[in-house]
């Protein structure tokens, strides 16, 4: 039994949390359904949930009032939330979404399949529909991807005592904003939290903090009160750029802009943080061979089977390359048995230490800190790394070689070889994601494949060429 087992046995909810949600859901009251997540300890949610039938999941969120149900969609992945969703009637996942923040309602959306778009975003607000439709144009590691549209916003002619009078009335919608400041601009823009258009907050005038306001004058006209220099960036900011910016910024959030200066949201530092993460997780499954997004175990049979089988296949072509160098040395490796044995060594250490250098690649470059032509650079920098661990290896396999077979030309021919191939493994494995970037080609989907045929590929030709050079001494001197 696992921790969170246990946990959940000692909160009176059994060893298995979704047969317990599950009879919940079935004879409980929608009240003890309610508790009953809310007693579930952190992480188990999830687990729970998926493990439900679809028919279970129905009665689930449709027994759950809306903003509940919005919880429960928000405390889990998104590839899990839009399973969810995708089970229930048009007007529940409309309800449901409107209860999410704008960047959660655009994300989701974006997933939803094309024949259901039209119908939910029919089902929900006119200008809750609109705004989810504008932020998912943007590309979603942008600016405008990020930001979220909850914010408050003033026209720059109102008085302090016009704002706090709105703060009073509103106290109620606005506690679930993430207020820190408002904001004020220029126009005929009234303030209002979902723009159905970009500019409809108005053209930016500045910060107001809160604590500035309350501190004011109430006569005092809040364009005289705001922050006017402030800091912002654009819809098209890039990930990275966001990335920067709050490093070099200690901010919770950042002002988003369009062309016309006319502010459009906010991006905080949490979502930034967050995408990067993902982005970070997305890398790390393409590279594990996972290419088409995030796999759940709960997806139907033929997807998962679909989405490995597309990058298995393409992978026997390569492994045909690789081993077509055992072929062409057939002669020499059936002379030498013992080099059956090493070949898999020399390979793997050598795309281990490949694989080592494109991670780093991949990150700085999601870090800002590498740029694609940077070639030379890099070479220089793996290269070195390259020929000084090779050299210890090759120094390691080379003597464990010998002392095995007590033949000092095995020991050679395998050390050396290990010394070359870890040398152009390293500097491959830093390079590619360079070079794969130029051509416009995601290096995290298609750099583990090219360097583990071509560390394949060098390490056995390396050991069996050299080996086909000292074949009589190799035969002749063994045990």
């Amino acid at each position: 039994m696992d921790n969170s087992e246990k946990t959940t046995q000692e909160s009176g909810l059994g060893t298995r949390p979704w047969q317990a949600l599950r009879e919940v859901v079935n004879r409980g009251s929608a009240e003890q359904l309610q508790q009953f997540l809310d007693d579930l300890p952190a992480g188990e949610m999830a687990r729970a949930v998926s493990r439900l039938d679809d028919g279970d999941q129905i009665k689930l969120m449709v027994r759950l009032r809306p903003e509940m149900a919005a919880e429960l969609v928000d405390g889990v992945s998104e590839a899990q939330a839009v399973e969810l969703l995708e089970l229930l009637p048009v007007r529940d996942v409309a309800a449901i979404l409107q209860e999410l923040e704008s960047d959660e309602q655009a994300d989701i959306l974006s997933e939803l399949d094309e024949s259901d778009l039209e119908a939910i975003l029919a089902a929900m607000d006119p200008g809750k529909a609109a705004n989810a439709r504008r932020l998912a144009e943007y590309l979603p590691e942008t600016a405008g991807g990020l930001m979220i549209t909850e914010l408050l916003c003033y026209r720059d002619d109102l008085t302090v005592q016009d704002v706090l009078d709105d703060l009073r009335q509103g106290a109620e919608q606005y506690s679930d904003y993430d207020v820190q400041y408002a904001y004020v601009v220029q126009g005929s823009s009234v303030k209002h939290d979902s723009p159905t258009s970009a500019g409809d907050f108005g053209r930016l005038v500045g910060v107001l903090r809160l604590r500035d306001l309350v501190l004011s004058s109430a006569e005092k006209r809040i364009a005289d009160v705001a922050i006017q220099e402030t800091l912002a960036v654009h819809t098209q900011s890039t990930l990275d750029e966001l990335a920067a910016f709050f490093d070099r910024h200690h901010f919770f959030g950042v002002l988003v802009v369009d062309a016309e200066n006319h502010l459009v949201g906010v991006v905080r530092r949490y979502d930034v943080e967050e995408a990067l993460a993902d982005r970070a997780d997305d890398d790390h499954l393409k590279l594990l061979g996972i290419i088409a997004g995030e796999e759940l175990r709960t997806m139907p049979l033929s997807s998962r089977a679909g989405r490995r089988l597309a990058w298995l296949v393409p992978n026997i072509m390569l492994n045909v390359i690789a081993i077509s160098v055992i072929a062409y040395y057939e002669a020499t490796l059936a002379q030498v048995v013992a080099l059956a044995i090493l070949l898999p060594l020399i390979s793997d250490m050598g795309g281990n230490a490949g694989v080592q250098a494109l991670a780093v690649s991949i990150r700085e470059m999601n870090l800002g800190l590498l740029r694609p032509h940077e070639l030379i650079w890099v070479t220089l920098k793996e290269s070195s790394v390259g020929l000084l661990n090779g050299l210890v290896l090759g120094v390691l396999v080379a003597a464990g070689s010998w002392i095995w077979q007590q033949n000092l030309y095995l020991g050679l021919v395998v050390g050396v070889a290990m010394l070359l191939n870890t040398l152009i493994a390293t500097t491959v494995g830093g390079l590619m994601p360079l070079v794969l970037k130029r051509m416009n080609i995601d290096p995290a989907l298609a750099s583990g494949p090219i360097l583990t045929t071509i560390t394949d590929m060098t390490g056995f030709f390396f050991v069996l060429s050299l080996a086909t050079l000292v074949l009589p001494q190799l035969v002749g001197s063994g045990p």
